[in-house]
């Protein structure tokens, strides 16, 4: 099977489309969930899993290894999480300060807000996403530390240091809960 994903590659590559359909079919799954695990909205994320395979279809023939496709993949998925992310946070930024603005007392209690669960899904998305990544390749997604050094293109070192931070922010942030 996995020469025979190669060989879909590369058939992608000189613009089958039949082939191209084929990797979307494939990895679509993938791609969502990676996307959602770091966006946590799941229409941003489906807006992004169109926007890789976007990409990849006019990206493809510049791919120089066929057996580098999910590690591109991946990369481009997770950069178009971080610049979706930065609008998210602008925008998200915006509407708070307008909100401060027209609705002074309207918003829960600090004791409310202690009394609230954190989920680990919402501690997730408190932490850097830097950090969140790293650790969802490892822990949801099963990459090895190496492959995650390749796909984000870091050092192991730095793969090792931001999973290790991600674990104690998270330990951190659920223990706010």
């Amino acid at each position: 099977m996995v020469s025979d994903l190669h060989e879909i590659i590369s058939l992608a590559k000189k613009g089958d489309q039949h082939a191209f359909r084929h990797l979307v079919t494939v990895y679509k799954g993938t791609v969502f969930r990676h996307a959602f695990a770091l966006l946590n909205d799941r229409m941003e994320a489906e807006d992004v899993t169109q926007e890789a395979f976007v990409k990849i279809y006019f990206s493809l023939p510049k791919l120089e290894n066929e057996y580098a496709f999910v590690s591109w993949l991946t990369k481009v998925v997770t950069n178009l999480c971080y610049d979706k992310n930065k609008k998210l946070t602008k925008k998200k930024a915006a509407e708070s300060e307008e909100l401060d603005e027209n609705v002074v007392s309207k918003g829960p209690s600090p004791i409310d807000q202690t009394v609230i669960k954190i989920t680990i899904k919402e501690a997730l998305q408190n932490i850097p996403l830097d950090q969140r990544n790293a650790l969802i390749l490892r822990e949801i997604q099963g990459y090895s530390y190496s492959e995650i050094s390749e796909m984000l293109e870091i050092p192991l070192g730095t793969v090792k240091s931001r999973i290790n931070a991600a674990r104690e922010n998270l330990r951190k942030e659920l223990q706010k809960g």
